[in-house]
Protein backbone atom coordinates (compact mmCIF):
# COMPACT_ATOMS: atom_id res chain seq x y z
CA UNK A 1 0.00 0.00 0.00
CA UNK A 2 2.68 2.42 0.69
CA UNK A 3 4.66 2.00 -2.28
CA UNK A 4 1.34 2.24 -4.71
CA UNK A 5 1.21 5.84 -2.59
CA UNK A 6 4.82 6.45 -3.14
CA UNK A 7 4.32 5.62 -6.89
CA UNK A 8 1.22 7.89 -7.00
CA UNK A 9 3.45 10.44 -5.24
CA UNK A 10 6.28 10.49 -8.06
CA UNK A 11 4.06 10.36 -11.00
CA UNK A 12 2.21 13.42 -9.15
CA UNK A 13 5.27 15.03 -9.33
CA UNK A 14 6.46 14.72 -12.67
CA UNK A 15 3.19 15.72 -14.26
CA UNK A 16 3.58 18.91 -11.89
CA UNK A 17 7.11 19.82 -13.87
CA UNK A 18 6.22 18.54 -17.14
CA UNK A 19 2.71 19.72 -18.03
CA UNK A 20 3.68 23.38 -17.77
CA UNK A 21 6.55 22.41 -20.09
CA UNK A 22 4.24 21.40 -22.62
CA UNK A 23 1.81 24.09 -22.36
CA UNK A 24 4.73 26.54 -22.76
CA UNK A 25 6.13 24.57 -26.10
CA UNK A 26 2.87 24.19 -27.59
CA UNK A 27 2.19 27.72 -27.18
CA UNK A 28 5.66 28.23 -28.73
CA UNK A 29 4.76 26.11 -31.64
CA UNK A 30 1.21 27.96 -32.43
CA UNK A 31 3.02 31.35 -32.39
CA UNK A 32 5.42 29.89 -34.79
CA UNK A 33 2.45 28.39 -36.91
CA UNK A 34 1.03 31.88 -36.64
CA UNK A 35 3.89 33.68 -37.85
CA UNK A 36 4.34 31.58 -40.52
CA UNK A 37 0.51 32.04 -41.81
CA UNK A 38 1.34 35.98 -41.77
CA UNK A 39 4.31 35.12 -44.03
CA UNK A 40 2.40 33.44 -46.53
CA UNK A 41 -0.48 36.20 -46.63
CA UNK A 42 2.61 38.60 -47.15
CA UNK A 43 4.08 36.75 -50.15
CA UNK A 44 0.71 35.99 -51.22
CA UNK A 45 -0.70 40.00 -50.95
CA UNK A 46 2.25 40.68 -53.10
CA UNK A 47 1.07 38.80 -56.08
CA UNK A 48 -2.62 40.05 -55.86
CA UNK A 49 -1.63 43.01 -55.74
CA UNK A 50 0.23 42.48 -59.46
CA UNK A 51 -2.51 41.30 -60.77
CA UNK A 52 -5.46 43.40 -59.03
CA UNK A 53 -4.12 46.52 -58.19
CA UNK A 54 -5.26 46.21 -55.01
CA UNK A 55 -4.30 44.09 -52.09
CA UNK A 56 -6.60 41.27 -50.83
CA UNK A 57 -9.43 41.03 -48.16
CA UNK A 58 -9.09 37.89 -46.17
CA UNK A 59 -12.23 36.47 -47.10
CA UNK A 60 -10.10 36.55 -51.34
CA UNK A 61 -7.07 34.95 -49.62
CA UNK A 62 -8.58 32.10 -48.09
CA UNK A 63 -9.62 30.24 -51.55
CA UNK A 64 -6.32 31.36 -53.20
CA UNK A 65 -4.71 29.92 -50.19
CA UNK A 66 -7.03 26.59 -50.22
CA UNK A 67 -8.52 27.48 -47.35
CA UNK A 68 -5.37 26.84 -45.27
CA UNK A 69 -5.56 30.18 -43.28
CA UNK A 70 -8.75 28.61 -40.57
CA UNK A 71 -12.28 28.90 -40.38
CA UNK A 72 -13.97 31.84 -41.98
CA UNK A 73 -16.58 33.50 -39.85
CA UNK A 74 -17.58 36.57 -41.60
CA UNK A 75 -14.68 38.65 -42.08
CA UNK A 76 -12.60 36.63 -39.44
CA UNK A 77 -10.60 33.54 -39.60
CA UNK A 78 -9.92 31.42 -37.08
CA UNK A 79 -6.96 29.25 -36.52
CA UNK A 80 -6.37 27.16 -33.27
CA UNK A 81 -5.92 29.92 -30.36
CA UNK A 82 -5.80 33.02 -33.18
CA UNK A 83 -8.14 35.15 -34.69
CA UNK A 84 -6.87 36.84 -38.03
CA UNK A 85 -8.96 40.09 -38.86
CA UNK A 86 -8.12 42.95 -41.52
CA UNK A 87 -7.85 46.52 -39.94
CA UNK A 88 -10.35 48.26 -40.60
CA UNK A 89 -12.54 45.03 -40.77
CA UNK A 90 -14.07 45.83 -44.06
CA UNK A 91 -11.87 47.85 -46.33
CA UNK A 92 -12.93 48.93 -49.48
CA UNK A 93 -11.16 48.59 -52.62
CA UNK A 94 -9.26 52.19 -52.80
CA UNK A 95 -7.75 51.72 -49.48
CA UNK A 96 -6.63 47.99 -50.14
CA UNK A 97 -5.33 50.09 -53.51
CA UNK A 98 -2.95 51.56 -50.94
CA UNK A 99 -2.37 49.63 -47.91
CA UNK A 100 -3.61 46.70 -45.98
CA UNK A 101 -3.49 45.30 -41.92
CA UNK A 102 -3.35 42.56 -40.91
CA UNK A 103 -3.55 41.18 -36.99
CA UNK A 104 -3.18 37.90 -35.84
CA UNK A 105 -4.91 37.76 -32.18
CA UNK A 106 -4.30 35.52 -29.09
CA UNK A 107 -6.26 36.18 -25.80
CA UNK A 108 -7.07 33.05 -23.74
CA UNK A 109 -7.92 33.86 -20.25
CA UNK A 110 -5.11 33.80 -17.93
CA UNK A 111 -2.46 34.61 -20.33
CA UNK A 112 -1.47 38.02 -22.03
CA UNK A 113 -2.73 39.11 -24.94
CA UNK A 114 -0.82 38.13 -27.87
CA UNK A 115 -0.70 40.31 -31.15
CA UNK A 116 1.36 40.44 -34.40
CA UNK A 117 0.66 42.53 -37.39
CA UNK A 118 1.57 42.40 -40.91
CA UNK A 119 1.49 45.45 -43.41
CA UNK A 120 1.72 45.99 -47.23
CA UNK A 121 5.65 46.25 -45.66
CA UNK A 122 5.78 42.96 -45.54
CA UNK A 123 7.07 43.57 -42.06
CA UNK A 124 5.59 41.72 -39.03
CA UNK A 125 5.33 43.27 -35.84
CA UNK A 126 5.24 41.67 -32.54
CA UNK A 127 2.44 44.58 -31.19
CA UNK A 128 1.47 43.01 -28.14
CA UNK A 129 3.40 42.11 -25.75
CA UNK A 130 5.13 45.08 -26.39
CA UNK A 131 8.34 43.98 -27.78
CA UNK A 132 10.84 44.86 -30.85
CA UNK A 133 10.06 43.94 -34.17
CA UNK A 134 9.82 40.36 -35.17
CA UNK A 135 11.01 40.94 -38.61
Amino acid sequence: MIELLLVCVIIGIIAAVAIPGYQKSRRAAENGATFANLRTISSTQVTFYTQNNRFAKLTELQPILGNGLGLTVGDKVFRGSYTLEMNPPVPTDAELSKEYVISATRQLPGEDLFRYEVTQSGRIVQVRPVGAPVN
